[in-house]
């Protein structure tokens, strides 16, 4: 026990000091080191362990401090007999003869777990080739710009705006860098009352179907489309209605005309990528007006614009509210931090508010205090303009690389973005082919997953493009056309001597 106990592992990412008092408190508290046990000393620790006797010293210390252990002279160091005292002493409850568990399936309402959802290798980044999508690149991120931001927000200036429980209310600080800093840049004016920060856009999205959605309501979205929002709409309402994008985007046609709201991604059609042009956001805000239904707007990727200059937001050309915009920090920033947020009316945002109150109350304050003054100071700014230059160069890889090795495969990007569509040819499965292209250290997202019609189309895929080297895209595309094509081979093999590839 005493040698399970006292080990660092060699890939601990915490320093030394804080190992040891990390394995020592959990010890304690575990009760794998009873009360008024001696531990070891600190010149026995450090020659077990390998490391320094003043790293041992200072971990000790640290402990003597905060009561884990105490240290009686000439004779050691013990776990303090007062550290457990107030917790609960763990019972042995007997099971009730004839008593049964609650039949949980029969209990449950929805059952979301058996939606079919994206799935990604939690390794991803241990893979050569990670053509994943929604993922950042660290080395490009300003880790000291966000640590400095961060110790400001966390400082004593700021103790209340991070401490308190402000109930519904967000951050002033971050409101105004979003209306000022943010909502501009894709023309759009908003007063601070019609914003609200949610835990990233899915949180917007799930508050918006909460409060829009009932089993009567219509909702139409693209396809193939964003399959998480399908599901959020899936567990509200059976009359999800799918509209085939093309080159264009979104139809706008006599179908829609059935809908009460309508989803859209129009600057990046997830997962196609495609723009919608200027005159289908014109005429979808027309029938919006017309047939009395509203838009959700997905702006996802409203960053990742460095092409051409940007069409602006659907929500800047409406004129009479029918349209909700939902945007997200993630892809510039990092999606761990859960960071987005949602415009529309005041009335909307209201009830937003009130239920985002009942469900988690509000963002973090101390994350919401760290953007605003990310973006308060600039370093969004250079962040954005980093990635511009970073993901254009990638884009032009990618897209090389696709019209040597896979010619006629996708189409470019309109407004750059940071991932291909990919369409296989006929009779490829892309979800075997994902499997198969792991085995050569290469990751990559099947499209199926992307589309409501059953039985799905089975040869599209997804390259990402933001968390992958530029000297590792057309290596890792050449070696991903050589597994397509060895695929396609074994497929025709078992098909037999009349299939034509």
């Amino acid at each position: 026990m005493r040698d399970a106990l006292f080990h660092l592992p060699k890939s601990g990412k915490m320093s030394l000091q804080s190992q040891i008092r990390e394995r020592l408190v959990s010890a304690i508290l575990g009760g794998q080191l009873p009360v008024s046990d001696r531990i070891p000393s600190s010149r026995e620790m450090a020659r077990q362990l390998g490391v320094s006797r003043n790293t041992v010293v200072l971990a000790y210390q640290s402990l003597i401090d905060d009561g884990y252990i105490v240290a009686r002279e000439r004779s050691g160091y013990y776990v303090n007999e007062k550290i457990l005292r107030g917790h609960a002493v763990r019972l042995q409850v007997e099971k009730p003869e004839g008593a049964a568990p609650p039949d949980w399936a029969a209990r449950l309402r929805v059952r979301p777990s058996r939606q079919a959802n994206i799935k990604k290798p939690p390794d991803w980044q241990s893979f050569p080739y990670p053509f994943i999508y929604g993922q950042v690149d660290h080395t490009l991120f300003p880790i000291a710009e966000w640590r400095e931001c961060s110790r400001q927000a966390l400082g004593k200036q700021w103790l209340d705006a991070w401490t308190s429980d402000v109930r519904d209310r967000d951050d002033p600080m971050l409101v105004e860098q979003i209306r000022t800093r943010l909502l501009p840049r894709r023309g759009i004016l908003a007063e601070d009352d019609e914003i609200l920060v949610t835990l990233g856009a899915q949180n917007a999205l799930y508050l918006l179907a909460s409060l829009l959605v009932t089993p009567e309501t219509t909702v139409a979205m693209e396809e193939p489309g964003y399959p998480d929002v399908r599901n959020i709409f899936r567990l509200r309402t059976d009359r999800v209605m799918p509209l085939p994008v093309d080159d264009g985007g979104l139809p706008v046609d006599d179908r829609i005309a059935r809908a009460d709201m309508v989803y859209t991604t129009p600057s990046h059609q997830f997962p196609t990528t495609v723009t919608l042009s200027r005159e289908r956001r014109r005429a979808l805000l027309d029938r919006a007006a017309r047939d009395d239904f509203v838009v959700i707007e997905d702006d996802y990727e409203f960053e990742t614009n460095y092409v051409a200059e940007p069409c602006p937001a659907l929500k800047s050309l409406d004129g009479d509210d029918r349209v909700i915009y939902v945007g997200s920090l993630s892809k510039t920033l990092f999606p761990g931090l859960r960071m987005g947020f949602m415009v529309g009316p005041r009335a909307l945002i209201d009830e937003a508010r009130a239920l985002r109150r009942l469900m988690v109350r509000h963002t973090p304050n101390n994350n919401q205090r760290t953007v605003a003054l990310f973006l308060a100071l600039g370093y969004h700014d250079s962040l954005v303009r980093r990635l511009h230059r970073t993901y254009r160069s990638r884009w032009e890889e990618m897209g090389c690389a696709l019209e040597t090795h896979m010619p006629k495969s996708s189409r470019v990007p309109t407004f750059g973005g940071s991932s291909y569509w990919v369409c296989g040819p006929e009779g490829l499965e892309a979800d075997a082919l994902a499997d198969e292209a792991l085995d050569e250290g290469i990751v990559i997202e099947p499209g199926g997953i992307h589309f409501a019609a059953e039985p799905a189309p089975a040869n599209y895929f997804r390259l990402g493009f933001s968390s992958i080297a530029s000297d590792r895209i057309a290596p890792g595309v050449r070696l991903l056309s050589e597994v397509v094509d060895r695929h396609m081979t074994e497929a025709g093999r078992r098909a037999g001597p009349d299939w034509h590839g």
